[in-house]
């Protein structure tokens, strides 16, 4: 993979120029990407920017995210060919930090369910993970440094797991959803995957302005929190002996770990995410489900037919249940710095016909806290397992730095 912590010193010492460092990307994608499939449109030409932290730096946009540059088609045949007039604010963001826009990748079909036919990088027989399933493949596979996805269920954090790469799903509106396809407007947020811990927080802190999320010089010994969260039912062999590993890994560096039970209330939030997302899916995509419905993706129309009885009661009644249990999850962070938990089941599904489960993500997205994967585990047929530490809400920088932690934990 290309880190782009590695660029960027590189590039600051003067060792490697902005236009050899996207050159260098531009290359790697011309080399993979017809074997992979991680993206769904690129330019002819990628040029470096002459200043910003990210100078060099070439990023893919999941094609849910407005690009002026390019088509945002969204993974359906709905918006063939839809060239919106602006960028999101989230990639001129990155244009404005002095970043590369590499291309859009691939995503499923307003990034739900239906899988894309990108291949995992780690072994092309098992999924790469989704929805945002081009971003974590094109990072995986060496081709950009960093790259843009979104989260509703488990989207970024999954897909980082099953392809081996570290990635963020910030605190809630940290970053700004304008221009992305809205899915949940309760949940949708936007995230990042890079090579490893470093790269993330670099492109973070670049993207948002917030030195702040840089890895501090020291970083501090966490206080641990381990949660398994029964209540979305055993993880597989993998999923469990990477969280094992990783528990093991912290404890012996130095941290502070214990089992944590968590309230019934966020038992309950679990339960109720479905109930939030797919009741504000029906006005989200309210327009293509109704005057578009034989040409939208089979599996989210599915879904939609499914839940199309969801009443404003319901709703109403979830959001009570969400509210509490962010309440109850604060308080738990008065005793550990973060918590360490599975990022999936296990390893990637064998085959394209799934994108995988999102169980072990969904608390989390709608408790709008910072979650970072961190690969921990190989198993069988050389599929990576991650772990993911996730920080008090607004807690990102305590996030990012407790994963390093973890990360050099494992690699020793």
């Amino acid at each position: 993979m290309i880190s782009l912590a590695e660029l960027q010193r590189r590039i600051d010492s003067g060792e490697l120029s902005a236009d050899a460092a996207i050159a260098q990307s531009v290359e790697a994608t011309v080399a993979h990407d017809k074997t992979i499939g991680a993206f769904v449109c690129r330019p002819e030409t990628v040029h470096a920017a002459s200043a910003g932290p990210l100078r060099g730096i070439a990023v893919g946009i999941k094609d849910i995210i407005d690009t002026a540059d390019f088509p945002t088609e969204m993974g359906s045949t709905i918006y063939k060919g839809w060239q919106p007039r602006e960028d999101a604010p989230v990639v001129m963001m990155l244009k404005q930090a002095g970043a590369s826009i590499a291309g859009k990748t691939t995503t499923t079909a307003f990034a739900s369910v239906d899988p894309t036919a990108t291949l995992n990088p780690r072994n092309h027989g098992h999924t790469p993970g989704g929805s945002s399933s081009g971003s974590a493949a094109a990072v995986a596979a060496g081709m950009i440094p960093l790259a843009l996805g979104t989260q509703t269920g488990g989207s970024v954090i999954r897909p980082a797991s099953f392809c081996g790469v570290a990635a963020i799903k910030p605190s809630y509106r940290l970053l700004p959803t304008i221009g992305v396809k809205c899915y949940s407007w309760t949940l949708d947020t936007v995230g990042l995957f890079a090579a490893g811990v470093d790269d993330v927080a670099r492109g973070l802190a670049a993207m948002t302005g917030r030195p702040e999320l840089l890895l501090p010089s020291g970083i501090p010994t966490p206080r641990i929190g381990i949660v398994t969260q029964d209540f979305a039912d055993a993880p597989e062999a993998a999923g469990a002996e990477a969280l094992r590993i990783a528990t093991n890994a912290a404890e012996r560096a130095g941290a502070s770990v214990r089992t944590l039970a968590l309230p019934e209330i966020i038992a309950e939030a679990w339960r109720v995410h479905p109930v939030i997302q797919e009741f504000e899916a029906h006005q989200a995509l309210a327009w293509e489900y109704r005057e578009n419905y034989d040409a939208m993706a089979p599996n989210l129309r599915g879904r939609l037919d499914e839940s199309k009885g969801g009443t404003p009661t319901e709703y109403d009644a979830a959001m009570d249940v969400a509210g509490r249990a962010r309440h109850a999850l604060a308080k738990i962070f008065d005793d550990v710095d973060v918590i360490l938990t599975l990022s999936a089941p296990g390893a990637a599904p064998k085959g394209l016909g799934s994108t995988g489960d999102a169980r072990y993500n969904r608390l989390w997205t709608l408790m709008g806290t910072p979650c970072v994967n961190i690969p921990a585990y190989i198993a069988d047929g050389g599929l990576p397992v991650g772990v993911q530490v996730i920080a008090r809400y607004g807690d990102d920088a305590k996030a990012l730095a407790a994963a390093c932690f973890v990360e050099e934990a494992l690699a020793r």
